[in-house]
């Protein structure tokens, strides 16, 4: 693909925002959401993702989470989620990552607004203290509060609970001149809405994904490349362009 008209409109932009799905960690060896290869396999929902199935059985909770954060803690951040990280040295830059993994500010992302919360923080079901956790494997299951003693659950948005920071992810939506939307499916609200808001405002809307998702039918441009190659190529035409001018 040409990029020379998606780096025009980059060029032009102040404020940027990249709403990141799992597509983008897929490239790290992380399974995607869904699907067959995918996290939830062999684990039935309602069991290891709602509140309910945390009060029934806590300790079949927190092992699937064990192996999720063992997954995780073997991956390491791609190019694209280096390149989002050096975006921020060119504008004002934010990433909206539905991810829970954590690897955007691994990368070294400050800006960043993670929706679905972070499997590497702990929340206590008794204090309501947070904090973050990095024991590979856990010592123990369920872990309890360093303060407290009490229940710790994963600090991750389960089905039906409200997601996080979502009065800043709308204001950087209402108020970013381009979005990126990248790796998503665009099924899952209320991130899939943010691209639709931010085009209403007038932003371009630049989708990056291997498929189609209902975001292409109204996206100013569509990038059917993985995340990795995309935006690396981007971040070279820009910085081309920028020691053009």
């Amino acid at each position: 693909m040409d990029f020379s008209k998606v780096i025009k409109v980059l060029l032009s932009a102040k404020r940027i925002v990249a709403l990141t799905g799992a597509g983008i960690s897929a490239e790290s060896g992380i399974p995607t959401f869904r699907g067959t290869g995918g996290l939830w396999e062999g684990y039935p929902v309602e069991k290891v993702a709602t509140i309910e199935g945390f009060e029934r059985d806590p300790a079949l909770v927190w092992k699937f989470y064990d192996e999720r954060r063992r997954n995780i803690a073997k991956a390491r951040p791609n190019r694209a989620h280096e390149v989002l990280a050096l975006f921020e040295n060119l504008y004002d830059f934010w990433v909206i990552t539905q991810n829970i993994d954590g690897l955007h500010s691994r990368a070294g992302s400050k800006n960043v607004v993670e929706l679905h919360g972070n499997i590497w923080r702990v929340k206590c079901t008794e204090c309501g203290i947070r904090y973050y956790n990095y024991e590979v494997p856990l010592r123990e299951i369920p872990p309890k509060c360093k303060r407290c003693g009490g229940l710790l659950r994963p600090d991750v948005v389960w089905f039906g609970e409200p997601v996080y920071d979502v009065d800043k992810a709308y204001e950087l939506t209402e108020s970013c001149d381009v979005m990126l939307v990248i790796g998503t499916s665009a099924q899952v609200y209320p991130a899939a809405y943010l691209p639709r808001l931010a085009w209403s405002k007038g932003a371009k809307i630049i989708e990056i994904n291997p498929q189609e998702t209902p975001i292409s039918r109204y996206a100013n441009f569509v990038i059917r490349e993985k995340a990795t190659k995309a935006l690396d190529e981007l971040y070279r035409g820009l910085l081309r362009a920028f020691q053009e001018e």
